[in-house]
């Protein structure tokens, strides 16, 4: 779905909604406090944010992941499977699965490491385990309370930050914010902050790990060409920004709602504005992962990664988490 306008302010139509978030706000505090999570024989780190919509939670999960295989971990991925028909534990082949069976992120996640969709994360922790995983990375989950944490990290868009402050439906909050940083150890803060959201953390003594997301060396390629940007994820103009950065002509740029299941007749529309432009058809890895495979020979893939601003912040949040956790 695309976030409605009044998630980033506080409007009559937010007004209206209020109650129906403190419902909201009642259940997800229940089901925290009646569920007995499964503690796992293993560290499980889990990268999750407060807010519904892309925060950037599946990219800081791929640099942790890379980060532990380069000490020699074997490192498995959780992921509920958002967008996938398939409940799962499965995990993820690459070869046989598409983004209708198991989401996207679910694809991205299973190009580092071996990676596993469960509805049930503590059954899809199981089978991770039983696979060989000595260290297990979740893909959301924050609110999620049937597998125990080693380590969480609430991941927070520094453009967007919480949004009006109101919980779903009458706010972008999964939870009250307080709520969900009492849960984290830390906040890894995607930058830049033009929101200002730092500074409203500042009062929760939380570790504040900086990264951003920056283009990968492979997508320099693009720079000084002419693109028909599109994407379907939670903040499509940070997309067309990067682009815009490195020097892309932008002919086009459309936006679509978060997880979009794109149909063939959109895409050849957009192949067919770039071929009379002269321009490339450009999208997001994410998006490019639920392209029809027809579709994926048209369409170049803009790949990104994240950049710590300091590792040896998440260095030490990640070797504190696996000690406490033998």
């Amino acid at each position: 779905m695309r976030a409605p306008d009044y998630f980033a302010r506080r409007d009559g139509v937010s007004q209206a909604l209020s109650p129906l978030s403190g419902l909201y706000a009642a259940v997800s505090r229940l089901r925290q406090r009646w569920t007995k999570p499964w503690q796992a024989p293993v560290p499980v780190i889990c990268v999750g944010n407060i807010t519904a919509g892309g925060a950037g939670k599946t990219p800081v999960a791929l640099a942790l992941g890379a980060l532990l295989r380069e000490r020699d971990h074997d490192v498995h991925f959780l992921s509920r499977g958002y967008g996938g028909r398939l409940r799962g534990p499965t995990r993820v082949d690459r070869t046989k699965h598409t983004a209708q069976d198991v989401g996207d992120e679910p694809l991205l996640l299973a190009e580092v490491a071996p990676a596993w969709i469960a509805r049930n994360r503590a059954a899809g922790a199981k089978a991770a385990i039983a696979a060989g995983a000595s260290v297990i990375v979740m893909d959301d989950g924050l609110q999620n309370p049937t597998l125990a944490k080693s380590l969480s990290l609430v991941v927070v868009d520094g453009g967007s930050g919480f949004g009006n402050g109101r919980v779903l439906p009458a706010g972008p909050l999964r939870e009250p914010v307080d709520e969900g940083l009492a849960r984290a150890d830390a906040v890894v803060l995607i930058e830049p902050d033009s929101s200002g959201v730092a500074a409203t953390l500042e009062p929760q003594t939380l570790p504040i790990v900086r990264a951003r997301m920056i283009p990968a060396v492979a997508a320099e390629r693009f720079a000084g060409r002419n693109v028909v940007a599109f994407a379907g994820i939670g903040r499509p103009e940070k997309f067309f920004a990067t682009l815009e950065e490195i020097g892309c002509r932008l002919i086009t740029k459309r936006g679509f709602p978060d997880h979009h299941t794109f149909t063939p007749d959109e895409i050849m529309r957009l192949v067919e504005t770039a071929r009379a432009a002269g321009a490339t058809p450009v999208t997001t890895t994410k998006d490019f992962a639920r392209l029809p495979r027809e579709a994926q020979v048209m369409v170049e893939p803009f790949p990104v990664l994240l950049e710590w601003r300091n590792p040896q912040e998440i260095e030490g949040l990640v070797d504190r988490a696996l000690l406490e956790s033998v």
